[in-house]
């Protein structure tokens, strides 16, 4: 029997009372643990009250079927001040969604690829301006398809291409501009470039092989450049890029979940991907062939980490903390700066997509950042840098009102019914203290 998520809330809700002062409902929440720096709400700012409102909301989405669970935080100034579970880890089972839940982030794995790239940069190992052949030869001979719409088919399973007519850097990979296409285009399917079976030097190549869907730093086109980033990192360095990831960013940041891999000792903990039947009702939904619990052997730099909210909100604070945690610096000031501004020239943007991406732009850090709020249906401010995940996973980091925001869940199609635009927008009305006037 399939239980529903919005049956149980009463078991299920796990809200942090202790930090946002709650009453009425303790008597069915126990405190989320979490050894990040905690302060209530009005220490920093905000209020008890609406944060409140935000966990009403996030409810409602379960009670209508729109997510099955979710994990849910906030920090402001460096201080853990919302951390709510709610709803179900697995429909199935009826485990309740634990604080230290698990999630595939899928694309939120490119800002931490991108800034592994980042700190290799500020220590001279590699430049964001290399030209990509630099380090990973096999695309010198790299063509371009004469047609980017062209479709591959029995007779042609390339279709016609030309040469190209100039390199990629990694700048042009780390703001999706270098002609490489997203993994699941046609013509990378139909050669099978991106498959766990296969190692992360074996994809690369494979998109070495392939054509570029047009000339380097001609257009934006999301695409696969964090797995050829996670590679040059590989070739940089002399270690896999789960090592360095491990002991150069997860390690120092305390991302102690944070992984390509779930083992057996953490796997009770890692999220079920839900989606509606026929009937409307969440059931557990295969999203890979080869899950993360799986003998994997590609370490996907661009969709493959998994990691909990805490980990998130580590890495979050990164940016605010000016590449700092604690005494220690991981990314300098410049660094920083790079991960926050657009690097995507005047002349290709407004990106394409239409919607929010109009009023977006893509910075060195790989996030996507906030130039014009009015394209966005929910509250941003401009210069707030963000991403998500396709199964559910979404963080905001404001540099303005120091603010980290994740909000996870397991649902395909990733929209939930606007879950996370909903949540941001409540965690808005929170503020209270605002560091810029109307802001």
């Amino acid at each position: 029997m399939i239980r529903q998520p919005g049956r149980f809330v009463r078991v299920c809700r796990v809200l942090t009372l202790a930090v946002l002062g709650l009453t009425g409902r303790a008597a069915s929440a126990q405190p989320a643990q979490s050894p990040l720096p905690r302060a209530t709400p009005e220490a920093v700012g905000m209020s008890s009250s609406a944060l409140e409102r935000a966990t009403t909301g996030l409810q409602a989405h379960i009670d209508r079927g729109d997510i099955a669970g979710v994990v849910a935080a906030v920090m402001r100034d460096g201080q853990l001040v919302y951390h709510v579970s709610l709803g179900l880890r697995d429909v199935t089972t009826g485990d309740p969604m634990p604080p230290d839940a698990l999630f595939r982030l899928y694309s939120m794995t490119r800002p931490i690829t991108s800034t592994a790239i980042l700190m290799l940069h500020d220590e001279g190992r590699l430049s964001v301006h290399d030209p990509l052949v630099k380090w990973l030869p096999a695309f010198a001979s790299q063509q371009v398809l004469v047609n980017a719409a062209a479709r591959p088919s029995n007779s042609a399973p390339v279709p016609p291409t030309r040469a190209r007519r100039s390199d990629i850097t990694l700048a042009q990979l780390l703001t999706h501009t270098s002609g490489i296409g997203s993994r699941d285009a046609p013509l990378y399917r139909a050669h099978d470039v991106h498959r766990y079976d296969k190692t992360l030097a074996d994809v690369v190549a494979d998109v070495a092989a392939l054509p570029l869907f047009e000339d380097p730093g001609t257009r934006y086109r999301y695409g696969m450049h964090a797995e050829v980033l996670g590679r040059v990192i590989e070739v940089a360095t002399g270690q896999s890029v789960d090592v360095f990831l491990r002991e150069r960013l997860f390690a120092p940041l305390g991302m102690r979940d944070a992984t390509f891999r779930v083992d057996s000792a953490r796997a009770p903990r890692l999220a079920t991907v839900h989606r509606r039947d026929a009937d409307g009702r969440l059931r557990p939904h295969v999203m890979e062939v080869l899950d993360v619990t799986d003998d994997r052997r590609l370490m996907s730099a661009g969709v493959g980490l998994v990691a909990s909210t805490d980990d998130l909100l580590r890495f979050g604070q990164l940016f605010l903390d000016d590449g700092r945690v604690g005494e220690r610096r991981l990314l300098s000031s410049e660094g920083v700066r790079m991960a926050l501004e657009n690097a995507v020239p005047d002349a290709l943007r407004p990106l394409p997509g239409g919607g929010y991406w109009g009023g977006s732009g893509w910075t060195l850090g790989g996030f996507a950042v906030a130039l014009d709020p009015s394209r966005y249906r929910h509250p941003v401010r401009r210069g707030e840098i963000w991403w998500d995940g396709s199964a559910g996973t979404r963080f905001w980091i404001d540099p303005v009102e120091r603010l980290v925001i994740v909000v996870n869940a397991q649902v395909s199609p990733a929209g939930g019914g606007g879950f996370r635009e909903a949540f941001r927008a409540a965690v808005e009305e929170a503020l209270v203290v605002r560091a810029r006037p109307g802001g």
